[in-house]
């Protein structure tokens, strides 16, 4: 993940404001692409209950906001709060309501904006700061753990049934790791970052991780051991892996400024290892070691906690910030960790708590689903695990009982089903899926849905967070059938749409649609209107290019753009804007029609936005027939001044055109064949790409329009395992009909 690009500019506009006279007349609406917005809005009925309150910053700067709820003309509920967000400790009745807000130096409301609270919404309550604080001061240690957590000899038959092959993993893990893994110093490292990021900077950056994290992780893991099994050995590992991080050079290569990431690592699997071990530190009264691992913890944890606190809390205003939003997360559950041991935990806590816990993942809206692509998501996963279940057990507050949890849950069942070999959409969509961490994440709800992910899973469990949850699992004890989510999904505030053949089948076909109102903003990419199509879990039209490192001229020349993807592009490869910081948000897409039917899938996408004014209009309509495995996809397009259009698609595996001019791409036993259904001119080519990743294989083929038009379109079949479908066009009548098997489609005429 990549830190903001632009503190400097949003600290110039912080100073300006005061400058600007008047606010606008509905303040709380930022005319910034990358401010927070007001919500909820739009009579919307909230998935959560109570919702969380957002607004943009007031012009004034003011130290305190008032928000007032009503219902019809009485006033609900009066809030009163010092950031531009709010979330009410406790639920409300279902009914309509009216929200507004006012900075608390003046009377100068906002405009009302209207929401419902329904039955379907689902309780999510956190307590205010002060009550929060006390609950985590009475839990006695560990507090990360289960209350009651036992030696392994004291385990239930039962218990022993389920947890020992978890316990006897971690053991093989934690036991080869004290001899294979070596610890980490500073002179590993010898670049100091400038500000400028090189590739051997970028090297560097990755060589640290690399080294920190199994570290970290063997730090966690040996004194979890020692708190399960009493064994000295473990405790003696767990200390030596403490120590080496706290001999490190804190203004060393591993620093807040030179590698947040490690740094924050390090300090939260350094109070985690206090939490666990707690007395086994103090040695004969002597607390030593213990004082300086938490001197560590809150030096590294103070600079974590300035960056983000800076602007008096940036990603209040500024949320789009992946690498932000990941820091926040460990300053939460370290200060949980740390309060009552470290006097600045208070303040972090109090910073962070809250604001962690009151909003859903600035990636999507309510419904869950992770903009950014599933490669990010399924490392969303992995913090998740490694911190809401420590979290919960401190405070009584889950985050997966959160609405946006349960989808973000069930859109990896409709995007990562089990089998599927590679990510789809954004940074590291060539990468194969790490099934533990979406596993783990699915096995925390009692579900039908999450019952059937987790059985037809085969990955190994992630024996550490195994280990340091509840017992049982919460998808173990499901007693209804398991059962797969629908075959066709639709996520709206993404973008995104999943149509399957079957689901539940592992020979299923899987076709995904992006049009995004993200855009190619942050990790996600110029494929707005692009798809992916998967037999068996085996990619036949992929994306292409991969992920050497954000922002590297690999990502920028190809990896990014759309005729790296299954997208338009035209005049040579041109296509969608992916240039810029804050631009690519507002060049968009937008699904703008989606309808499932036991027979017929239906998406529409509108990508006009994302190619910047080039083009006048860009619409894509997929149709996926599941009786005979067979999609038929249509593109309309328009420019002001004439071009030469062209349909990319791309392969893992060769894309073979025959001699009758049959295109199929056969990747693992799996095919697909390519059928245009002409209705102007066009010839296939085949195009070159950079060299793909070593030990991959990569084929990119377009459709060209013949001559440059100002309009135009292709329509164009995809006949999954080649199985020679009868497909045909009829413009009888005045209509125009593409019969597929027995199935008619009624398709808008050319424009």
């Amino acid at each position: 993940m990549k830190s903001s690009k632009r503190p400097l500019l949003r600290a110039a506009w912080l100073l300006l404001l005061p400058l600007c006279g008047m606010a606008q007349a509905d303040w709380v609406q930022s005319s910034e692409a990358l401010a927070v917005r007001p919500l909820p809005d739009n009579m919307q009925s909230q998935p959560q209950n109570p919702p969380t309150f957002t607004w943009s910053r007031h012009a004034t700067l003011p130290s305190a906001y008032v928000v007032q709820v009503m219902q019809g003309s009485v006033v609900y509920k009066t809030f009163n709060t010092s950031r531009n967000w709010y979330l009410p400790p406790n639920s409300f009745p279902a009914g309509s309501y009216t929200w507004r807000v006012r900075p608390s130096t003046s009377q100068e409301w906002s405009s009302p904006r209207n929401f419902v609270i329904s039955s379907n919404s689902q309780l999510f309550e956190v307590p205010e700061n002060a009550t929060l604080r006390n609950t985590i001061l009475k839990k006695s240690r560990p507090r990360a753990l289960p209350s009651g957590t036992k030696l392994f000899s004291a385990w239930t038959s039962a218990m022993r049934t389920d947890r020992t092959p978890a316990l006897n993993g971690m053991t093989g893990e934690v036991k080869y790791n004290m001899t294979a893994l070596k610890t980490v110093a500073d002179s590993e490292w010898p670049l100091v970052s400038t500000g400028v990021r090189t590739a051997a900077l970028v090297a560097q950056e990755v060589s640290i991780m690399s080294r920190v994290n199994p570290n970290a992780r063997q730090l966690e893991a040996a004194a979890l051991m020692y708190r399960l099994t009493g064994e000295k050995i473990y405790l003696d590992e767990a200390i030596r892996r403490g120590d080496q991080f706290s001999a490190l050079n804190l203004a060393g290569p591993t620093s807040f400024v030179n590698q947040d990431m490690a740094s924050r690592v390090m300090a939260q699997s350094l109070i985690r290892a206090v939490d666990t071990l707690g007395s086994a530190l103090v040695v004969n009264g002597d607390a030593t070691r213990r004082n300086k691992w938490l001197s560590v913890v809150s030096a590294r944890t103070n600079a974590l906690y300035k960056d983000l606190s800076a602007n008096g809390g940036r990603l209040d205003q500024y949320p789009y910030d992946s690498h932000a939003a990941t820091s926040m997360a460990y300053l939460t559950l370290t200060s949980t960790l740390a309060l009552g041991d470290i006097p600045e935990a208070q303040t972090w806590f109090d910073f962070s708590f809250r604001a962690f816990a009151s909003s859903f993942s600035i990636w999507s809206g309510p419904e869950g689903g992770f903009a950014n692509g599933t490669a990010y998501g399924e490392y969303e996963a992995d913090f998740a695990l490694q911190i809401w279940p420590a979290l919960a057990q401190a405070t009584g507050v889950n985050m997966f009982d959160k609405p946006w949890s349960r989808g973000f849950a069930q859109f990896f069942m409709h995007f990562l089903p089990p089998g599927q070999q590679t990510h789809v959409f954004g940074d590291g969509h060539e990468r194969a899926p790490e099934y533990r961490f979406m596993k783990g994440f699915a096995s925390r709800y009692a579900t039908p849905q999450a019952a059937w992910y987790v059985k037809n899973l085969t990955r190994p469990d992630d024996v550490l967070a195994t280990l340091q949850s509840p017992y049982p699992m919460p998808v173990n004890t499901v007693t209804a059938a398991a059962t797969p989510p629908a075959n066709a999904a639709y996520y709206p505030s993404i973008g995104w749409t999943a149509m399957h053949s079957n689901l539940a089948d592992s020979g299923r076909t899987s076709l995904y649609f992006k049009s995004s109102p993200y855009g190619s903003f942050n990790h996600s990419h110029g494929d707005q209107n692009g798809f992916v199509l998967f037999s068996g879990g085996v990619p036949l039209l992929t994306e292409t290019g991969w992920y050497d490192w954000y922002d590297s001229p690999l990502w920028n020349s190809w990896y990014r753009p759309s005729k790296s993807h299954n997208a338009l592009t035209f005049d040579g490869g041109i296509g969608q804007n992916v240039a810029g910081y804050e631009e690519p948000l507002a060049r968009n897409g937008r699904i703008t029609a989606f309808s499932t039917t036991p027979a017929v899938d239906y998406v529409e996408g509108d990508a006009t936005l994302a190619y910047a004014g080039l083009l006048k209009s860009a619409v894509r309509k997929i149709w996926y027939v599941r009786g005979t495995n067979t999609a038929v996809i249509l593109d309309q397009f328009s420019s002001a001044t004439p071009r030469v259009f062209e349909w990319n698609f791309h392969g893992f595996a060769p894309i073979v055109a025959d001699s009758a001019g049959k295109i199929s791409v056969t990747n693992q036993g799996r095919s697909v064949c390519i059928v245009p259904l002409t209705t102007t001119a066009q010839r296939f080519e085949r195009r070159v790409g950079p060299p793909p990743q070593a030990g991959t294989y990569e084929d990119h083929g377009v459709f060209v329009k013949a001559a440059a038009a100002i309009s135009g379109e292709f329509l164009t079949v995809l006949d999954v395992g080649c199985k020679n479908t009868a497909v045909r066009l009829d413009t009888s009548g005045g209509l125009r009909k593409v019969i597929v098997g027995t199935q008619t489609l009624t398709l808008p005429l050319p424009k």
